[in-house]
């Protein structure tokens, strides 16, 4: 059976990838810092698949522990979430970004090496794309971020296409995500962010159950179909479900896989107004909200070009704009306060599958 290490598997991401991996009949091993997870979100991927895996807390900047971990298990491959993720925070805490994330892919690379894995799916982003000239983008369009987290990627990127430039053995790709939004279907899992959410449909669901006033919308004056931004909102079940079509890949090229780069999206685009009534719908709830000023670097419309994954993974997203809404709600409803209710359970519980 196949052993895929999963990093930074707490995640919002990361727990929905790891569903569908054990699923799909993987061994995995999760390594995570939960600087910006809950092992919560673990013991319910474990309840949610019916299947224990390893889960070992530790930092990727600590490279004798990652050692330790390759030194346990004989990994086929790795899928690397882990790092830092909030756009506004890099800006204030831009060698903080750059350190974690740059240089934990840099000691996971070089175990990787030592340990003989070279199979690698990593998680980029559409934010690498910066201010795109046309939509949909496609993956052949310049790249130029705006902001240090996505210079983070980009660098990450660009070390990568070196690394298989002088070791062709290597398989690597590089999911470039849009805006993942939803949840489980099950309600168990979802996103939880920390504090004031960074993205529009948690800050909608927030305000749909009461937990925030109103939504500030950036913007009303954009050339658009109601004047605010447009985005491609892919659901995180079928963005989870394009990392195991991208392994697959890897897995199937051997040393003939190369460099890859994919788009993860749903090829079209939806305004912030438009995902509003959708999730009013959803939910039967008013989700108050008022408009206001553009925000620096903000751009009308950015959405996916994703023929290149539909062609050569054999992957597109097939769930829409309703079913997005209805799991998001379905999560916050059920879990108003996120994980943290559980999470004084966890300590005990998690050890079962804890190493």
């Amino acid at each position: 059976m196949m052993a895929i290490l999963v990093t930074g598997g707490a995640g919002f991401i990361g727990s929905h990838t790891c569903v569908e991996l054990l699923e799909a009949g993987y061994e995995i091993v999760v390594v995570d810092n939960f600087s910006n997870s809950s092992p919560e979100a673990l013991r319910r991927v474990a309840e949610i698949a019916q299947r224990e895996f390893t889960v070992y807390e530790l930092d990727l900047l600590h490279r004798g522990q990652l050692n330790e971990v390759f030194a346990k298990h004989r990994f086929d491959a790795v899928i690397h979430f882990a790092g830092l993720k909030a756009v506004g925070e890099s800006v204030r805490q831009p060698l903080t970004y750059y350190y974690t994330n740059v240089g934990s892919t840099l000691i996971l690379c070089e175990t990787m090496k030592k340990y003989g894995v070279r199979k690698l799916v990593f998680s980029s982003s559409a934010t690498v794309y910066g201010s795109p000239e046309t939509v949909p983008i496609p993956e052949t369009a310049a790249i130029g971020a705006t902001n240090p987290y996505g210079r983070t990627k980009q660098m990450i990127e660009q070390i990568l296409h070196d690394l298989v430039a002088a070791e062709p053995d290597w398989g690597i790709s590089l999911l470039r995500y849009f805006n993942p939004v939803g949840a489980h279907k099950s309600g168990r899992i979802g996103e939880d962010p920390k504090g004031i959410p960074n993205n529009l449909l948690p800050y909608i669901s927030q305000v749909a159950i009461g937990k925030l006033e109103q939504l500030q919308v950036f913007g009303g004056d954009y050339d658009t179909i109601d004047g605010t931004g447009v985005r491609d909102y892919i659901h995180v079940v079928d963005l989870a479900q394009g990392h195991l079509k991208a392994l697959d890949k890897l897995l199937e090229m051997g040393d003939r896989a190369g460099i890859n780069v994919y788009n993860l999206g749903t090829g079209r685009g939806y305004s912030v107004l438009e995902m509003v009534a959708a999730f009013e719908k959803a939910s039967n709830r008013k989700v108050t909200y008022c408009i206001g000023e553009r925000r620096p670097g903000d751009i009308a419309a950015c959405y996916a070009d994703t023929s290149k994954a539909n062609k050569t993974l054999g992957w597109s997203a097939s769930r829409g704009i309703h079913e997005m809404c209805e799991d998001i709600w379905r999560w916050q409803s059920l879990n108003p306060h996120g994980f943290a209710e559980d999470e004084g359970s966890v300590a005990n519980s998690i050890l079962q599958f804890l190493s």
